[in-house]
């Protein structure tokens, strides 16, 4: 099992003729992954690579195909209308990999899904690598080839010390189960305790690796959940130990406000919960392998 995707995905990829979005379908595609549509305005009718409908909108699309993911690769001035879209038409994960939309937009935009009655679309993103299970279905620019079918959940906000995280894990035939970058805007979706709740459901996950930043209190928020509730050994890292207070570093949602969201505090927060913390992030690994009873 997985979480969030699997054999059944069917994706649709908003942007698909765009410059990225064009190169990730195909990578998506040669991973293995059912891409069975695509949008973008105006090109309705035509077809990527001679086999993939393109429509104009998404609610075509999800009409004619039964596509229950989307890929958003539309730029930022109109990624935030590309979220509500999908969601307005049923799509059930929606995975934004723009980088750049406007706070306030995002702010629209979550305020929109939250009333929404159903409340059927799970957002990854914006600003995020995607989500993968390793083997089955990838959804997002990772590269492939690091990932490994097994037992290993991963979830961070950067998408490069996912890189490194799995690299190190495969590296020691430690396989995963799922990997997703959640993203590291200060406004976004799925947060580091919606993923540790998942993948503490998910029977095929033996143990769990987060991956945080500076900035917002969501690894602490997700420190308290685990405590009281999750039943898999988690060892986390926390990237800008070093970084100077007020200034922002990488991503817009790492910046220290008022003395909240240090490095120090998230590191605490997690250790009061029983989780294992790496000090650096070529540690997250070795950190590991003990809670697994290896060497």
């Amino acid at each position: 099992m997985s979480i969030l995707v699997d054999k059944n995905t069917r994706l649709l990829v908003q942007g698909i003729t765009g410059k990225a979005g064009a190169f990730h379908t195909r990578a998506c595609c040669d991973y293995g992954t059912r891409v069975v549509a695509g949008v973008t305005p105006g090109r309705g009718g035509d077809f990527f690579e001679k086999s993939i409908p393109i429509f104009d909108t998404v609610s075509q699309a999800r009409e004619e195909t039964g596509c229950n993911a989307t890929m958003i690769f539309v730029p930022a001035a109109l990624a935030a209308d590309a979220i509500l879209e999908a969601a307005q038409a049923g799509i059930e994960l929606i995975v934004c990999i723009t980088e750049g939309i406007p706070v306030h937009d995002m702010m629209r935009v979550k305020k929109i899904l939250a009333q929404s009655p159903a409340k059927k679309s799970t957002l990854i993103g914006p600003n995020c690598p995607g989500i993968i299970t390793p083997g089955v279905c990838k959804i997002g620019i990772m590269p492939a080839y690091i990932h490994q079918q097994g037992s290993i959940g991963v979830v961070s906000r950067s998408g490069t010390l996912t890189y490194e995280a799995v690299w190190q894990l495969s590296s020691r035939g430690l396989g995963q189960s799922t990997c997703l970058g959640i993203g590291g805007d200060p406004i976004h979706g799925i947060t580091h305790q919606d993923a540790l709740r998942l993948f503490n459901d998910d029977p095929a996950t033996e143990a769990i690796i987060m991956i945080g930043e500076i900035g917002g209190s969501e690894e602490e928020e997700a420190a308290l959940w685990a405590r009281a509730e999750c039943r898999k050994p988690i060892v986390a890292f926390i990237a800008g130990t070093t970084a100077p207070q007020g200034r922002r570093m990488g991503h817009a949602g790492a910046i220290i406000q008022q003395g909240s969201g240090t490095a120090q505090e998230k590191k605490e927060a997690l250790l009061a919960a029983g989780i294992a913390v790496a000090q650096s992030p070529a540690d997250i690994a070795t950190t590991l392998l003990p809670l697994l009873g290896k060497n």
